[in-house]
């Protein structure tokens, strides 16, 4: 059997009709690319998961400062009142 280039695939006729060999390769083709977009998918849902914790952890510091802020608002406060008294 000879060897026959059909799309730029060097494609070994297992049937005597070419487009098979063609079709063949062609699903193989849309099956890699498949599994590539599959991949990207992935990649794309793994990056915006990360950039949702980070988003968390921005909030949650901006929480916790003001917190802080209050508390140290309350403090001086307190040693205000307790500077009146003495």
């Amino acid at each position: 059997m000879s060897s026959q280039i059909i799309n730029n695939y060097i494609t070994a006729p297992t049937s005597p009709n070419p487009y098979i060999s063609r079709k063949l390769n062609n699903l193989d083709e849309a099956k890699l690319l498949q599994k590539e977009r599959n991949d990207w998918t992935q990649l794309y849902h793994k990056t915006l998961q990360e950039i949702e914790m980070i988003i968390n952890v921005q909030k949650q510091v901006k929480d916790m400062m003001k917190m802080t802020e209050e508390t140290n608002t309350t403090i001086m406060e307190m040693e205000g009142t307790i500077l009146k008294v003495s």
